[in-house]
């Protein structure tokens, strides 16, 4: 089983989104955690929100508490707060699901 969540950003900043990859990644890794899919927006033709999005990824963790914990860790709050906050305006969660592989 799987734990996985589907996520759309405007992000504003490319440079300073790339810091906060590199800089969370390694804090992914050590939760079980990995990107199943990343992509780029160019065009968005149905939105259930107005939040502008150009960015759509799903990171996928063991298991919902793996997710949890690694979202609640402190050095990577640190990380999020430095780069993922001044770099992304709008985030949307679309979808949290669970896969039984």
């Amino acid at each position: 089983m799987s734990f996985q969540r589907c996520v759309g950003l405007e992000v504003v900043d490319e440079a300073l989104y790339q810091q906060y990859r590199e800089g969370m990644m390694p804090i992914l890794i050590r939760y079980g955690g990995s990107f199943r899919y990343d992509f780029t927006v160019a065009k968005v033709l149905k939105s259930e929100t107005p939040a502008p999005i150009n960015r759509l990824f799903v990171i996928a963790f063991k298991d919902k508490a793996s997710h949890e914990a690694f979202f609640a860790d402190p050095e990577y709050k640190k990380v999020r707060e430095k780069f993922f906050n001044p770099s992304v305006r709008n985030s949307t969660v679309l979808a949290t699901y669970e896969i039984n592989h």
